[in-house]
């Protein structure tokens, strides 16, 4: 890397080559970009051919990079967000944000709520390229994503929040449910009833931490069903299998219908709506603009 490359590098190439790192093997990049695994080692071939640098180590299960990939994969990030800057720039003084907006979001909110709010986000911005995705994991800035709607106050400081909407969860179940084992009075009397306990992105496990009149409580949960998605959780509460701690504009529908009882009403866990996203993209003005359209919509769907 002393020297020049005689070609220039392709814009496509670096892009290439990040998602493969980001993504850990060619075939995972392959179906992130759209590409097949063939026309993506071709094009990490053509960069280490125009770097005169061996990339990666390759093994049977996954690839690394080599300790030139380490330096290339800097020099690299750096070149891409200055790209990026300058496209973002550019497009600010034309008044509408375009180009590529990576968002990801937890299953159910994602699916029922962000996914919505996204495909009028396109329409609304028609020159920018969208890629949504949802996870049951929290991201860490470092994943390519450019921006994470996320339900939930617990954000690590080296990440950006903008707050999009006020949002709590409840506790509720089934009149059928109640019938049977009856309807707890106080906090600790959880422990006795079964509770639907959800791993969910950074939803503790079986430990649910409520505010009520005197303050946070804890109460330790359990039951003989638990999963790791909420809206299967939901469903069980509905079919009359428990106590569910649900987000109000996901059980609400079920509470209106009289499908769902809310149980200890004075107890609720904050759970407020973020834009996250990272600390290099704080200045961004077509993420700030993304973020706004987000924000007004969100809060109008849920009449805030």
């Amino acid at each position: 890397m002393n020297n020049l490359p005689a070609r220039s590098l392709e814009n496509e190439d670096l892009r290439v080559f990040v998602a493969v790192v980001r993504k850990g093997g060619f075939a995972a990049a392959a179906g992130e970009l759209g590409m097949s695994p063939a026309y993506v080692s071709k094009r990490i071939g053509i960069l280490e051919e125009t770097l005169a640098v061996k990339l990666f180590a390759r093994t049977t299960r996954r690839v690394l990079l080599t300790e030139e990939g380490e330096r290339v994969l800097e020099r690299t990030q750096a070149i891409l967000d200055g790209l990026d800057a300058l496209m973002d720039d550019v497009a600010a003084s034309g008044g509408e944000p375009r180009g590529r907006l990576r968002i990801c979001a937890s299953f159910g909110f994602g699916r029922n709520v962000v996914a919505p709010a996204v495909a009028r986000l396109a329409a609304a911005y028609p020159r920018l390229q969208i890629r949504f995705e949802v996870l049951d994991r929290l991201v860490d800035g470092a994943e390519g994503f450019d921006l994470d709607v996320r339900v939930g106050d617990d954000i690590a400081p080296h990440l950006v929040a903008r707050k999009l909407m006020a949002n709590h969860r409840i506790l509720c179940a089934a009149p059928s449910y109640l019938e049977r084992r009856g309807t707890p009075a106080t906090l600790r009397e959880l422990a006795g009833h079964d509770c639907l306990a959800i791993k969910e992105r950074d939803h503790p496990f079986g430990v649910w931490r409520l505010r009520g009149r005197h303050g946070q409580e804890t109460v330790k949960v359990s039951g003989p069903l638990s999963t790791n998605h909420g809206e299967i959780a939901l469903r069980w509460a509905v079919e009359g299998a428990g106590i569910v701690l649900r987000s109000r504009w996901d059980a609400q529908a079920w509470i209106d219908a009289g499908r769902l009882v809310q149980v200890l009403p004075d107890y609720t866990q904050e759970a407020n709506v973020w834009a996250v996203y990272p600390q290099r993209l704080a200045g961004s003005a077509k993420l700030r603009a993304c973020v706004a359209f987000l924000q007004r919509h969100l809060q109008a769907s849920a009449g805030a």
